[in-house]
Order: C-alpha cells, then sequence, then structure tokens
C-alpha cells in the first residue's frame, strides 16, 4: 500500500493532531504538514506539496478562500472540506471550487482513511447525509437526468447504484460486493452512460428519483 502524504489544516489543535494521529495510527500515511488558517493552508500546499489536504472551513482568514486560492495555483491539488457546516451554501461552493471531498467532522478514523485513498485515487466523496439533501434539492429543479434508465441496468449494475447511492467508496462497493475495484469503475461507467449522467452525485439522483431506496448503510 503505497503512502500518502497529507496535510491537517483546522484551527483546533487538539482536532487537527487527533486526526493527524489517527491516520498515523492505521499506517501508510505521512503528515507533511499542519496549521490554523487560510495563510498556513497555502503556505503548506506550496511547500509540503501534500497528496491530499484535510482542511476545515472555520478557520482565520476562511477555509473556502484557502480553497480558491490553493486551487488557483496548484489546480491538481486533492482537498478534502473536513468541517461540522452542513450549510448547502458551503458545500455547493466548496465543490464548485474543486474540493474533491465534502466530509462532516464525526466520522469515524478508518471511514476517513478510505475517503481520503479514494480520493487520492480520483474519486470524490460528499458525506451521505449531505448527498441524500443535496439530491432532494437537485430533484425539485429541472433538467433531471433519466430515471428510467434505471430499468436498462443490469442486476450487477443496479447493486453498485445503490451503494454508490448510500455513499459508499468504490473501494467499499468492491468489498461488499466482492469485486474488483477496476470493475466497479467499468460498472459506473456503464451506469452513468445508461442514465445520461455524468457523475455520482447525479447518478444517485436519478436513483432516487425513481423511487428507489438506497440502503442504510453503517461504517
Amino acid at each position: 500500500m503505497s503512502t500518502i502524504r497529507v496535510a491537517v489544516v483546522d484551527d483546533h489543535p487538539i482536532f487537527r493532531e487527533g486526526v493527524a494521529s489517527c491516520l498515523m495510527d492505521i499506517g501508510g500515511y505521512d503528515i507533511v504538514g499542519e496549521g490554523g488558517s487560510c495563510e498556513d493552508a497555502k503556505a503548506i500546499a506550496q511547500q509540503a506539496d501534500p497528496d491530499v489536504m484535510l482542511l476545515d472551513i472555520s478557520m482565520p482568514g476562511g477555509g473556502l478562500n484557502a480553497v480558491a486560492s490553493i486551487l488557483e495555483r496548484r489546480p491538481a491539488q486533492k482537498i478534502i472540506v473536513l468541517t461540522v457546516s452542513e450549510s448547502h451554501s458551503d458545500v455547493a461552493t466548496a465543490l464548485k471550487l474543486g474540493a474533491k471531498g465534502y466530509v462532516l467532522k464525526g466520522v469515524g478514523s478508518r471511514t476517513l482513511s478510505e475517503i481520503v485513498r479514494a480520493v487520492q485515487g480520483g474519486e470524490m466523496y460528499l458525506s451521505p447525509a449531505l448527498s441524500a439533501r443535496m439530491i432532494a434539492d437537485l430533484s425539485q429543479v429541472g433538467n433531471q437526468p433519466s430515471a428510467t434508465g434505471i430499468r436498462d441496468l443490469t442486476e450487477r449494475e443496479y447493486d453498485v447504484l445503490s451503494l454508490v447511492a448510500a455513499g459508499l467508496t468504490n473501494k467499499r462497493i468492491a468489498r461488499d460486493l466482492d469485486l474488483h475495484e477496476k470493475t466497479v469503475k467499468h460498472h459506473l461507467t456503464r451506469i452513468f452512460a445508461k442514465l445520461n449522467v455524468s457523475n455520482r452525485t447525479e447518478a444517485a439522483m436519478a436513483f432516487r428519483d425513481a423511487g428507489e431506496t438506497a440502503p442504510h448503510y453503517l461504517g
């Protein structure tokens, strides 16, 4: 398992140190920077070159300002917002700016580890509770992805999509369905095409628009 270089930026030192300690205890991580402000985040991104940065929103200078500034200079930087904010505006802004994940504090350490690895591997992640809320909001808007395409899915594609709607990463889906992670990605490519969508959130929205219910997942 390759080592992932992680930076943690949060203005609460105890929380920040706790996140860093948990990831180090799990293994496979190198904590290359810690800070507590927008300026710290920008400096760490430039000087430490982390693979993934965990970043709070509420801190001196503003976390969203940090996301915008960092990605303007370093568009390939992978940022996961780790925050207590459930604001639709904060979520939408963070993702629009280019953050690759939005995770609520209180997530378990091993789940956070899996999210970091998923984002490092090219996935995007949104906490399931927030995803469900955004999907509900988006479902009120016109020009929705095709829900009728659900009927065109194979049984395996349906299983994969239901777990996407439950908020699982590709790695967790692969484990639950006893598949290779690459196979899950291939299924998702076909699912997106059949539903006429371009990402996981739109696919989950189409799933729910069709009246389907995602499994409740604890983990």
